[in-house]
């Protein structure tokens, strides 16, 4: 048994054909809907049923995670986003120009989520500018888990789409 093809036949790097890849997208996108600003959903379903205790944790939980994002952007933002920004321009080179198809697939995960960063950076500011309490903050993250729960489905629609012509581009090829 040769170990090296057995890897490789698992880990194939034509991303768009390998089942890990398509996990991995369906994966990252249930996780993100799931955790709203770093607070799980069901959190945000109790503290609107009981209130009380519950609403108190949930409010706890918004405050220091939207802070600690509100800090490391004051703190690093200037420096994050110019990483981010040459991240993703190496990629698009990667993928359209050099026309790698590992560089396509990463692509494809990394800048849905720079949209969802934004989406997720803007919600934190709107919290602390004073929407961070009862009712107001309840709509606040079910709109925030609804824009991303739409940002998901059109990425994995739009990611399926490419998938598929470059499986049917490279099997017309091969």
């Amino acid at each position: 048994m040769d170990w090296y093809n057995v890897i490789f036949e698992l880990i194939d790097m034509r991303s768009f054909s390998n089942l890990w890849y398509w996990i991995v997208l369906a994966v990252l996108w249930s996780t993100a809907s799931h955790w709203v600003l770093g607070v799980p959903f069901d959190m945000i379903s109790r503290a609107e049923r009981q209130g009380g205790q519950a609403q108190d944790d949930l409010e706890t939980m918004v405050r220091i995670n939207s802070g600690r994002m509100l800090y490391i952007v004051r703190a690093a933002g200037s420096w994050l986003v110019a990483f981010w920004a040459f991240t993703l321009t190496m990629l698009i080179l990667l993928a359209f120009v050099y026309d790698i198809e590992f560089a396509q697939a990463v692509l494809f995960l990394f800048f849905p989520f720079s949209i969802l960063m934004a989406l997720t950076l803007r919600t934190s500011l709107v919290i602390d500018a004073g929407e961070g309490q009862g009712e107001a903050l309840h709509r606040r993250l079910h709109r925030h888990r609804l824009s991303t729960q739409v940002l998901g489905m059109v990425s994995i629609f739009v990611t399926s789409l490419f998938g598929m012509y470059q499986n049917m581009h490279i099997g017309v090829l091969g």
